[in-house]
């Protein structure tokens, strides 16, 4: 700036506002009808999280399984690894595409990482030892249901036939 020269300033106008907006854009009672209600609205987001978020777990479990990196699975899939990183830290979704292209690379059902069925409901790890939740599993709860309907007889005939069917430990 030179010796004397006044500094400029900009004036700006302030306009003061409904919060609704002016009155010439108010939108009439009828006109609001048509938008989606905020109840919907945050509904649509907590699903669009929670589908986030199983994509995301799904594809960490996925990427350990088979021993990659996140800086792997993003090289196959063509994504950078930062934006890798924060689909699976659940904090985007990847686009159809992409999410085909990471059910390829990792060999992950779409079913799976979408959170439609669980991997033990499609069988992965139903009888493991690992399997922390296989009590919670529909399969087990409804065979609880069964055995308890079963008489003792009926219950040690079942306990052969699993018995001779198991492998022994």
């Amino acid at each position: 700036m030179q010796a004397g020269a006044s500094a400029r300033t900009h004036k700006v106008d302030a306009v003061k506002t409904h919060p609704e907006g002016s009155a010439s854009t108010r939108k009439s009672p009828r006109a609001r009808q048509g938008r989606p209600s905020d109840r919907a609205r945050q509904s649509r987001q907590q699903l669009e999280r929670r589908l986030a978020v199983s994509v995301g777990e799904e594809a960490r479990s996925a990427r350990m399984r088979a021993g990659l990196t996140q800086a792997d699975v993003a090289e196959r899939i063509g994504i950078a690894a930062e934006v890798y990183g924060r689909m699976e830290r659940g904090k985007m979704m990847p686009s159809v595409p992409t999410l085909f292209r990471l059910c390829l690379a990792l060999r992950l059902s779409a079913d799976v990482g979408l959170g439609l069925v669980t991997a033990a409901s499609v069988g992965a790890a139903l009888w493991e030892e690992d399997s922390r939740d296989k009590d919670h599993l529909p399969e087990m709860r409804r065979l609880l249901r069964t055995l308890r309907r079963m008489s003792r007889g009926q219950l040690k005939l079942v306990n052969q036939v699993a018995a001779a069917i198991l492998p022994q430990r």
